[in-house]
């Protein structure tokens, strides 16, 4: 029996997901353009999506169908005429991706529905048979806000593109107040929710922000410039205030970007200038991050409404760590509308916390980075804690490293940073590192620290000699698979040195993507945002001469995230992977596909490959191939994008990502040295950990618990989640495939259960 869907306020991601998995399913998908008003309008605004429909529309921002506010919704004859216009369609699924008034709306009028029936049979606009066969509407919501002011989701989708602009334009201010020695005020949007604000305070080490659920303190005029004339006085040549257009005091007044101003010439006399993003942070293609989540939260939303009975509340997709949840749609609705109410009634905590984790957590992290207290107020521990990058260079390890340093101090110990990895360790290329040595580091790229891929097995006795002589408490090592590996080298070394009996956490940082312990390493986001741009380009330089096929090869070693990530969030035909043994009965299969896809109106194709997928079937093996047998229907480009995946600045998820991380590892090894005070020895297997997200957790687990769940001959880990997700590339692209719903989530409380042990995860 066929099904139908309808979509509201769409980012095209999204649209794309949502119309293709439909027709995959059987469905019959329809548009509706202009949001609520054109449901109430009905007519040529409801019209049947098809499968090219969509095509070429992932690097599009915005919606492909229109949203607009509408009052007539509002109201009750609004909502009649909407029903009117579904039930003549038989339309009785309804996906709808907005803000909560959206949502709200949508629930409202699947909770009338019955009721707006009944009443059209009554004025007979529809027979009694449509009532009993359309008796009820099933409303799957997804949460499309460039604020993230939505509560029961770490993500909105669309926030992770808005943070790309304002980082561009944070990173561009940079270099010119650098030059000039200015002070910027930057505002950035969020009237009623200040994440944008925080996250890229965070991500660009601001001075000082200012948020609408975190009023400053009583006098923070003055602290606020004491801070600033600090800085300079630590030879920081600019500094940053980021403000969110709805920031207010702890009396609930506005303080906007220009009375700051004001107050930094009048206080301060130093040269400020004023940057109002407005719109531009919602225009520009969308990220990686934001296609893939779209495309899962898509997918996910079909699954819910195939799923959907009347019994069941309305729900909302949600991200969860990396676990997609469902969660009932009015419990998160009105927990957004209680954080206003909470910042209304000056309980500023209150609205922090209802924020969510994800919100308190960044806040938490922010203040401990910004704001350095007077030595004499730190409790010193008299331990020296000593931070490494292993492996090769990968973007966001200097945000690690900042941070790592910065909570560090904070927690009272001395920094010590390894410079050139294991190499400099064993030569003795190891200096203290302070406050300001770290300033500025966030958004650059590679290792300042150096980084090599060498292991310590064959300088252990110079390494051992190297701790003892700095007296090294405890090490933070961050890099890829070398730092895991490097970490189980240690843990074997104990029973020869007893200098390795102390405690060492690793942070993943590749953009391979493939330690195992971990979903996500810092760097693979700046990467996979790389193939994304190039492979867009690409796409764009065949839409002029049609019937093109590219082969593009990826980085990433054995591992086949960047490739298959990078296809499903840049619309490709096939992605090769290691992971997933190929013959040639497989390539012929592929190039029919693309021969049949150039009948339609989508005359072009992309096929990414993995540098280690095959020994036999090679990059110039595949583009040889598919030139031979795509004679005379298409013809055959191929780019290896090589080493550019590695460099650049990196993205604003990794800037977080990594800084939230690394501090965490860091009140980790804290924690250790407080259970052995003095000099205590650490011989367990969890005083050597990896700290990974794990679905929607944050895990600190044994490097040699996780040796069992390593392939080291190929440098994998034995199980990779985003295997999960490989049939969802494949069915985007027109493949029969069978896609794992197992981990589809039945509906949840928005409020985490109490007394749960584990620490979830905050993407």
């Amino acid at each position: 029996m066929p099904w139908f869907l309808v979509l509201e306020h769409c980012m095209n991601a999204a649209v794309r997901a949502v119309v293709r998995m439909g027709i995959y399913t059987g469905a019959k998908v329809y548009f509706i353009y202009e949001g609520y008003q054109g449901m109430v309008d009905g007519g040529s605004n409801i019209v049947e999506a098809g499968w090219e429909s969509v095509s070429s529309i992932l690097q599009v921002g915005g919606t492909i169908i229109g949203s607009a506010r509408c009052k007539a919704f509002r109201t009750r004859e609004g909502r009649l005429k909407a029903a009117l216009n579904l039930v003549q369609l038989g339309i009785t699924n309804v996906c709808v991706i907005g803000g909560d008034g959206s949502l709200t709306g949508a629930n409202i009028f699947r909770e009338e529905w019955s009721g707006l029936l009944e009443e059209l049979a009554r004025d007979g606009k529809i027979s009694t048979e449509a009532v009993k066969k359309h008796g009820y509407l099933n409303v799957v919501g997804m949460v499309g806000s460039i604020d993230n002011d939505f509560c029961g989701t770490d993500m909105t989708i669309g926030t992770d593109s808005a943070l790309h602009r304002i980082i561009e334009v944070i990173d561009a201010i940079m270099t010119t107040a650098q030059s000039h020695q200015r002070t910027f005020v930057l505002e950035v949007m969020g009237r009623h929710c200040g994440y944008l604000a925080l996250v890229s305070a965070l991500a660009c080490g601001a001075d000082w922000v200012f948020l609408p659920e975190s009023p400053p303190e009583e006098g923070w005029e003055e602290n606020m410039c004491i801070k600033l004339s600090e800085n300079r006085a630590r030879k920081k040549r600019l500094n940053i205030i980021i403000v969110a257009e709805g920031a207010i005091d702890t009396q609930n007044k506005p303080i906007t970007s220009e009375k700051i101003k004001e107050l930094v010439v009048k206080q301060l006399g130093y040269d400020t200038r004023v940057t109002i993003l407005g719109h531009v942070q919602r225009g520009g293609t969308p990220s990686a991050f934001d296609r893939i989540l779209a495309s899962r939260m898509g997918v996910e939303a079909v699954i819910a409404l195939l799923e959907a009975t009347p019994e069941i509340p309305a729900c909302v997709v949600s991200l969860n760590g990396n676990h997609a949840v469902r969660l009932p749609l009015m419990e998160c609705v009105q927990m957004t509308q209680d954080v206003q109410k909470a910042m209304d009634e000056g309980r500023f905590k209150d609205a922090v916390k209802l924020r969510g984790r994800s919100f308190e957590g960044n806040l938490k992290t922010y203040k401990r980075l910004a704001i350095k207290l007077p030595d004499d107020q730190i409790p010193k521990t008299n331990c020296n804690v000593a931070v490494i990058n292993v492996g090769a260079p990968a973007a966001g390890m200097n945000a690690a490293v900042r941070s790592a340093v910065r909570v560090g101090i904070a927690e009272g110990h001395k920094m010590f940073a390894i410079y050139d990895g294991f190499d400099g360790f064993a030569k003795g290329h190891i200096k203290e590192i302070g406050w300001g040595d770290v300033g500025g580091w966030t958004g650059q790229g590679g290792s300042i620290l150096g980084t090599k891929r060498t292991l310590p097995g064959k300088y252990l006795a110079q390494i051992a000699e190297q701790i003892r002589v700095h007296n090294i408490n405890a090490l933070l090592i961050i890099g890829g698979f070398e730092a895991f590996h490097s970490a189980l080298v240690m843990a074997k070394a104990r029973d020869s040195h007893e200098e390795y009996c102390i405690p060492v956490c690793v942070v993943a940082a590749t953009l391979s993507n493939n330690v195992p312990g971990t979903d996500f390493s810092i760097g693979c986001d700046t990467s996979i945002n790389t193939v994304v741009e190039t492979c867009d380009r690409i796409k764009q330089s065949a839409s002029g001469t049609k019937r093109r096929v590219f082969i593009i090869e990826t980085m990433g070693g054995y591992c086949g995230y960047l490739a298959n990530m990078g296809g499903l969030a840049a619309g490709a035909d096939a992605a090769y992977i290691f992971e997933e043994p190929f013959d040639i009965r497989d390539l012929q299969s592929n190039v029919e596909h693309l021969t049949e896809k150039m009948k339609t109106t989508i005359q072009r194709g992309l096929v990414l490959r993995n540098e280690s997928c095959s020994e036999n079937y090679t990059t110039d093996f595949i583009y040889q191939l598919y030139s031979e047998e795509g004679k005379g229907v298409f013809d055959c480009r191929k780019n290896v994008l090589g080493h550019m995946q590695q460099g650049g600045a990196p993205s604003p998820f990794d800037r977080n990502f990594g800084t939230k991380i690394s501090a965490r590892a860091m009140e980790w090894i804290t924690a250790k040295l407080k259970e052995s005070p003095g000099k205590g020895k650490f011989v367990t297997d969890d005083s050597i950990c990896l700290l990974g997200i794990r679905k929607r957790n944050l895990l600190f687990q044994p490097v040699t618990e996780l040796k069992k769940e390593t392939d080291f001959e190929h440098r994998i880990p034995n199980e990779q989640w985003w295997l999960k997700l490989r049939p969802l590339m494949k069915i985007l692209a027109k493949y029969k495939a069978s896609y794992d719903v197992s981990d589809a989530g039945q509906l949840e409380p928005v409020r985490p259960q109490r007394g749960t042990q584990e620490e979830p995860a905050d993407i």
